[in-house]
Formats: C-alpha cells, structure tokens, sequence
C-alpha cells in the first residue's frame, strides 16, 4: 500500500505542478522582460508624480479660492467697522455705551484676527503702492521722504493679498 500511496502523493503533486503552470501561462506570475518592466516602473512614477503635483496644484487653488472668498466678504463688512471705530471715537457723556461699541469693535477685529485679516500698518511707515492710496501729500522737514504722515481710512490684507488699500497722507 505504501507504493500506492507513494502514487498518489505524486500524481497530486504533478496535478499540483500543472495547475501552478496554467496560472503561470495565464499572466499570473509569469516573467516580464526587464525592458517591459522599466516602461512600467517609469510610467507608474510618471503617473505618482503627476498625483503629486495635482494634489499641491488643488491645494494652491483651494486656498486661493477660500482667500478670495473670504477677502469678498470682508470688503463688504469693513465699513461696519469703520463706523463702529467712529462711533467709539465720539465723544459721549454715556460712558457704559462707549464701552459696549469699543467691546464689539474689539470682537469685531478678534474675528477678523481668527480668519487671517490683518491691518496694514500705516503712519510712520515708507509709502508702498501696493499696500497704500496717497490721496495728498504735505512738506514736513521732520518726515521723511514717502513717509506717511496720517492715515484716512485703514487698509486690510490676508496674508500678501490685500482686501482694501489705506488711504494716507504721504510727506515729502
């Protein structure tokens, strides 16, 4: 009995044998030449490549596009608090009052501190075009040359991108 079963052991495993060579000549397994495979490996690091720099270009743009959003928005509300900052100016014989419209504009300017929005400083600065609005200049021998002397309306910006210009005065 031991030859027979001796048989069988090796009739399963030529069985065996056979089934691993009919995957082998279906693709499974089977040999690539080098030449293939390099074409494959430089298409597939193409191909990560390409994700990559997707994935960077959807970012750029998202945050582009959140910014431009959120710069929108603000330019509409800025005037709110250009009045509220009149409002805490003005003189007042009620000085509860004052201090609840200096409160809001404290916790106006906190929200915009959250969201990234900054002022652009101003007096005693170089005039810059890109960050300021002359709207007229004066002689002043203690300024310097493009110094801004006064500031009219404050400006805003997120990150390099500015939401709204200052309006100054600009010396020499």
């Amino acid at each position: 009995m031991s030859e027979e079963n001796n048989e069988e052991i090796e009739k399963n495993e030529i069985q065996e044998q056979q089934e691993d060579n009919k995957e082998n000549k279906n693709g499974n397994g089977e040999m690539v030449p080098k030449q293939e495979y390099d074409e494959l490996e430089d298409r597939y690091k193409r191909i990560l490549a390409e994700f990559e720099n997707f994935k960077k270009r959807s970012s750029k743009e998202r945050e582009g596009l959140y910014n431009s959003i959120l710069s929108d928005i603000v330019e509409v509300i800025l005037p709110v608090l250009d009045n509220l900052e009149n409002a805490a100016k003005a003189e007042t014989q009620d000085e509860e009052y004052k201090k609840g419209v200096e409160l809001v504009q404290k916790q106006f300017k906190d929200v915009l501190a959250s969201k990234g929005i900054e002022e652009i400083k101003t007096v005693g600065e170089t005039f810059d075009p890109e960050l300021h609005e002359a709207v007229s200049s004066i002689q002043d021998d203690n300024l310097g040359v493009q110094e801004i002397a006064q500031e009219y309306r404050k400006g805003y910006k997120i990150g390099n991108r500015v939401v709204r210009h200052s309006m100054v005065v600009v010396a020499n």
